[in-house]
């Protein structure tokens, strides 16, 4: 397969719709008031499940469906931790990976519920985190996987926080989207990926990627998380 320019700026469109639509979904769950206190994490992923089906016609998920508040937020993907009930001055992510039609968006959020200065602050910090990523992998052509990674981890550091799972993201595209062999390392943004980001998979398409950002506070018990399309303005 050699892919033409037509063809990949084909796919780079779906994914870009694929992840406004999951923006719209999120800002759904704002505007319905899902995340509040006294609710449960489980409550607030089947909420959103309902609204997702019913807003977008969305029936499936590439990947388990993640709502996390209170200690819970310092947990990476690959644990199941207790439910928990979101307090009245708490904080809370998502990230969901709903598929549209044929096409996987991977979306996280961090949302504060209440006024505790510091969770404010780790919200925003998330955002410039991820920028400071995006920034130095648009500036550079040659980037690897670990490389991307250690960026992230610095600017975790220099925002004052520490980087909370040892992985910055991974590919995504067509549902099932595409992975390489020793997917433990080479389909994701971590130590040990020397390959080029910029390259294709095995039917000569474009590698596309998510980034994302996790940043915990350990000592006061609580993280945010961010996550979007890397390679697609």
């Amino acid at each position: 397969m050699n892919p033409s320019a037509s063809y990949e700026a084909r796919r780079a469109m779906e994914l870009r719709a694929a992840e406004n639509d999951a923006q719209q979904l999120f800002d759904a769950v704002i505007s319905a008031a899902i995340i509040r206190p006294g609710r449960t994490e489980l409550e607030v992923s089947d909420d959103i499940k309902a609204l997702a089906r019913e807003l977008l016609g969305v029936t499936r998920y590439w990947h388990k469906r993640i709502v996390r508040s209170g200690r819970n937020t310092l947990e990476p993907y690959s644990s199941n931790p207790p439910n928990l009930v979101i307090d009245a001055d708490d904080i809370v992510f998502l990230d969901f990976g709903p598929v549209f039609v044929d096409w996987e968006a991977d979306f996280g959020r961090t949302f504060v519920v209440g006024a505790d200065p510091a969770k404010h602050a780790i919200t925003a910090d998330l955002a410039t985190v991820w920028q400071r990523g995006k920034t130095w992998f648009d500036a550079t052509p040659e980037a690897t996987g670990e490389q991307l990674f250690e960026v992230v981890e610095q600017a975790a550091r220099d925002a004052g926080w520490e980087f909370g799972h040892v992985m910055a993201g991974h590919l995504i595209g067509e549902f099932p989207h595409e992975r390489v062999e020793d997917d433990e390392v080479f389909s994701y943004i971590t130590r040990g990926n020397t390959r080029l980001m910029r390259g294709q998979d095995n039917l000569g398409r474009q590698l596309h990627w998510i980034l994302e950002v996790h940043l915990v506070d350990r000592e006061h018990m609580f993280g945010g998380f961010f996550e979007q399309l890397l390679t697609v303005d």
